[in-house]
């Protein structure tokens, strides 16, 4: 499963975001994400690919994009 397969599915599962809504160019606003939500999603993003993601870098993660390039330059 590529990287963005498992973010999207993380997506949807924590955020209960509709799996056809979820692509690289939505904003996590664009989800409906709150501030709780964002830190429950990077803490589940952080387990499955066994990273850890600074404050300061989550701030800069504004699209499902964002987050599946930081993984591949990360993990």
């Amino acid at each position: 499963m590529d990287v963005f397969a498992k973010v999207k599915a993380l997506i949807v599962d924590q955020l209960s975001a509709d799996e056809a809504k979820v692509a690289m160019e939505v904003s996590f606003e664009e989800l409906d994400a709150d501030s709780l939500d964002i830190v429950e999603l990077v803490m589940a993003i952080e387990e499955e690919f066994n990273l850890e993601i600074s404050d300061e870098e989550v701030e800069n993660i504004k699209t499902v994009g964002d987050v599946v390039r930081y993984i591949e330059n990360h993990a």
